[in-house]
């Protein structure tokens, strides 16, 4: 950040407080301020001092460095060209935020040395956006016939962190920024599983491409020719086409349609639109199959009867196991406090649990402090 005068500083509270859905009032209360003080400390018309910058801080569950910190300059343009203000758009709060987050941790512990340095070409053909899905697939370690599993924290290992939050059926299914070569992607757990599978997938390919800044609303259902070609990169690499075809072609055969969309949707933990449309796409079924396969739903009978089993892959809440463990190793160090670390990992663990301190011997202790 530039100089921090008053206004500036003043700004970057009022940023921080309205994300975090604070009044004045709430906050006034909080940090006891009257709120006409609050106000003149956001106008920059009245000084604030190290301990009621410290206090805001604490109430707004953020460091004070984050006062002075140049807000993710991707997030900006963004906003800048949707003519958007801070709180217009949930996820690109929330993104804001987490991008922060993500940004001192990997600071003070590596979180990954294997992110792509180089920016992937955008694909221009349906050729392209196979190649790429089989090549996404080798940097992760799947083969080119197996489910991709695990799918938060394979990503993670290419330098994606995917993090997930319920963020209610009018936000967007997912958002991704770049930040110190790596990827912070947040995804509406509100979808159902394969629906948010399909957004991490179609969030792996913004990464890939280096794309700074991207909130995708209805992912599967795009209208721009690249967002398009993304969402087909994501069912490719969800269901590779060679796999695929042959256990549709073999299922089908024995069981009929509906059985085969059922078991084949399972083992690629896809929803049946993006079953379908892939389907149509590698030319394995008509349209009016395709149409059918839509109007599929797995029921728990079907469940019973076929040996399968449901998955809640990034329901709820969730962070990537990279991310947590840097965090814990943070407070072993002593480099982070039990509160700050009880904050980055979004109460999924509590305060009580996180680690002790690592024992220091003699020697290094006295290294330490000469």
């Amino acid at each position: 950040m530039g100089e921090t005068t008053p206004q500036s500083l003043g700004t970057r509270i009022r940023e921080v407080r309205t994300r975090a859905g604070m009044s004045q009032q709430q906050l006034g209360e909080q940090v006891r301020l009257e709120r006409t003080a609050v106000n003149k400390i956001e106008a920059g018309t009245r000084k604030v001092s190290a301990l009621e910058l410290s206090s805001i801080a604490r109430a707004l569950h953020v460091r004070m460095a984050a006062f002075f910190e140049e807000p993710v300059a991707a997030v900006v343009a963004h906003r800048s060209s949707q003519g958007l203000d801070t709180v217009d758009s949930q996820i690109d709060a929330l993104l804001a935020d987490l991008a922060d987050e993500v940004r001192l941790v990997h600071s003070l512990r590596s979180l990954t040395a294997a992110a792509p340095t180089q920016a992937w070409k955008r694909p221009d053909s349906e050729a392209e956006v196979e190649a790429m899905a089989a090549k996404a697939r080798d940097l992760l370690n799947y083969d080119q016939a197996e489910p991709v599993r695990e799918i938060q924290d394979r990503l993670a290992t290419a330098g994606l962190f995917v993090f997930t939050r319920p963020l209610g059926d009018d936000t967007a299914d997912a958002g991704t920024v770049l930040i110190d070569g790596l990827g912070v992607a947040l995804v509406n757990s509100t979808r159902k599983v394969g629906r948010r599978r399909l957004a991490a997938a179609h969030e792996l390919g913004h990464f890939l491409v280096k794309d700074t800044y991207t909130v995708d609303w209805r992912i599967a259902d795009a209208d721009e020719p690249m967002e398009a070609r993304l969402d087909a990169f994501a069912r490719a690499f969800l269901l590779p086409r060679k796999a695929v075809i042959e256990r549709w072609t073999e299922m089908s055969e024995r069981s009929g349609l509906r059985t085969a969309a059922v078991v084949i949707g399972s083992e690629y933990r896809v929803d049946m639109s993006t079953l379908a449309r892939r389907l149509s796409d590698l030319g394995a079924v008509s349209a009016s199959e395709a149409g059918s396969i839509r109007s599929v739903r797995t029921t728990q009978a079907d469940m019973i009867e076929l040996d399968l089993y449901s998955s809640e892959e990034l329901a709820g809440t969730t962070q990537p196991r990279a991310f947590q463990r840097a965090v814990l190793e943070l407070v072993r160090e002593e480099e982070i406090s039990k509160e700050r670390a009880a904050d980055l990992l979004w109460g999924l663990v509590d305060e009580g649990d996180l680690p002790a301190p690592r024992p220091r011997e003699e020697a290094a202790f006295w290294e330490f402090v000469s």
